[in-house]
């Protein structure tokens, strides 16, 4: 090196040090008339909660508590979504199924066994989602009798033949929590996330 650097000053961590984390901006409080974008979680902005179908059941379940997330995607190697599992999902009578039909424990069940396949998971086109309002999203889960949505965009991939039509890949955009809706409402999750019920406080808030 043609400029001679001096060395900087070094210290020792200690026994007490923290960690700083990314700013993340308050969630701003909504209403009903709300643009629907306000109340998703943006990928694009957000890196999502992934996970292994061979990850150990147990273990989807603890990182869900880490990340405080109630739904992980579930990716290959390659980042591809093989599908999603949720809290509900490990918290139901889906695992005791799994391992009675498999012949295996509990505790070796693998997030595979429980997932819902991505073919199953139905999504919201992102396009639908730039002209909504919270109450579309509400009204959407209400009737699905889900926690979560996925909205999803698209890639287009190149036709590498002349006069064909390029494919196109579909991306997952975002991701709606009725958890993170009621909150943004001022509404309190009832504990265990029983969805008749947030819907229910949801409902009494916004008349």
């Amino acid at each position: 090196m043609d400029r001679e650097y001096q060395p900087l000053p070094i210290r020792e961590l200690g026994a007490d040090a923290g960690f700083r984390r990314p700013l993340q901006p308050q969630s701003p409080r909504v209403t009903a008339e709300s643009p629907a974008a306000q109340v998703m979680t943006d990928l694009t902005r957000v890196a999502p909660a992934t996970i292994r179908p061979q990850a150990p059941l147990a273990g989807a379940n603890q990182f869900m508590i880490t990340r405080g997330v109630r739904l992980l995607l579930v990716t290959d190697d390659h980042e591809n979504v093989l599908g999603i599992i949720t809290a509900t999902d490990i918290l139901s009578e889906r695992p005791m199924r799994a391992a009675i039909d498999r012949g295996l424990r509990r505790d070796e069940l693998t997030v595979a066994d429980v997932m819902t396949p991505a073919e199953q998971v139905e999504v919201i086109a992102y396009a639908d989602i730039e002209g909504a309002r919270v109450g579309h999203v509400l009204e959407t889960l209400r009737r699905a009798e889900r926690q979560h949505a996925l909205a999803v965009d698209f890639d287009e991939i190149p036709s590498r033949r002349p006069l064909e039509l390029p494919a196109r890949r579909t991306m997952v955009r975002g991701i709606f929590s009725i958890s993170q809706i009621a909150r943004q409402l001022g509404v309190a999750v009832p504990t265990g996330g029983e969805v008749a019920r947030t819907f229910s406080e949801i409902e009494s808030a916004i008349k």
